[in-house]
């Protein structure tokens, strides 16, 4: 089959359309999850709340604070609910420049990327939290200051949390159909660790939503080992790119 290399207008028109199909799949998932931001709310801060350091309180210091705070976990919690959809919208963005036996990835790639999402933050929730709350309020205790949290605050902290150890968990799915379409290999991963180490902490930097070192190591050190990981699975799973099968160009 021909290739034929569209123009730059085509490929910016694709991409809005699949930017306004997420944003749509986006909106609904909020409809849904602000009926539930309540419950989603206490279960945010159960982490801290059964922390065995004392008691922490959680206030609030403004007038619109809980109603703006609301929204943001929901809008946190969306993303999540709608990840499937933006998943798959990034997929059929891609599909165009991909060979016709590798179009056939996409519910694979939407399930385990799905999966992947929501298991990066589960990881942080279950042992993340725990260890990072209870070593900065032992902070706390250390200087004898009774901890009285902010709601926004800390429930902005907890939510990019879990987007951003989402987000990073997504790199072994990633890997493996780069890998499965000969886009890279185990040995260029290896080549290529000492600009991983340095971009891992970088991307730490970036996602962490505060600038404390803590926050940045208890996010690079999984990086790591998810980056090791990866390199596994394109050793399983890598093979050269098929010759034949040109890649469909998009209406």
């Amino acid at each position: 089959m021909e290739d034929v290399k569209l123009p730059l207008t085509a490929h910016l028109e694709e991409l809005r359309s699949r930017l306004i199909r997420s944003l749509v799949a986006l909106a609904g998932a909020f409809v849904v999850t602000y009926q539930f931001v309540e419950p989603l709310m206490r279960w945010l801060t159960e982490p801290v709340k059964r922390l065995d350091v004392g008691q922490v309180q959680i206030i609030g210091t403004g007038l619109t604070e809980a109603f703006f705070t609301k929204l943001k976990v929901a809008f946190i919690a969306a993303i999540f609910l709608a990840s499937p959809a933006i998943l798959y919208q990034i997929w059929k963005f891609v599909a165009p420049g991909l060979y016709d036996n590798e179009k056939r990835y996409v519910k694979p790639f939407v399930f385990f990327g799905t999966l992947f999402f929501v298991s990066g933050a589960y990881f942080c929730y279950r042992f993340v939290f725990p260890t990072a709350f209870g070593f900065f309020i032992r902070e706390y205790s250390s200087v004898s200051i009774e901890p009285f949290l902010r709601v926004s605050e800390y429930l902005s902290f907890v939510s990019r949390m879990l987007l951003a150890f989402g987000v990073v968990f997504e790199l072994p799915v990633f890997t493996f159909f780069l890998a499965r379409t000969g886009i890279v290999d185990h040995r260029m991963m290896i080549g290529a660790w000492r600009y991983a180490l340095v971009g891992i902490f970088i991307v730490a930097a970036v996602l962490t939503p505060g600038p404390d070192v803590a926050s940045q190591m208890l996010m690079a050190t999984p990086l790591v080992v998810l980056y090791s990981a990866s390199i596994g699975v394109a050793y399983a799973f890598g093979r050269p790119r098929p010759q034949g099968g040109a890649p469909r160009s998009a209406d």
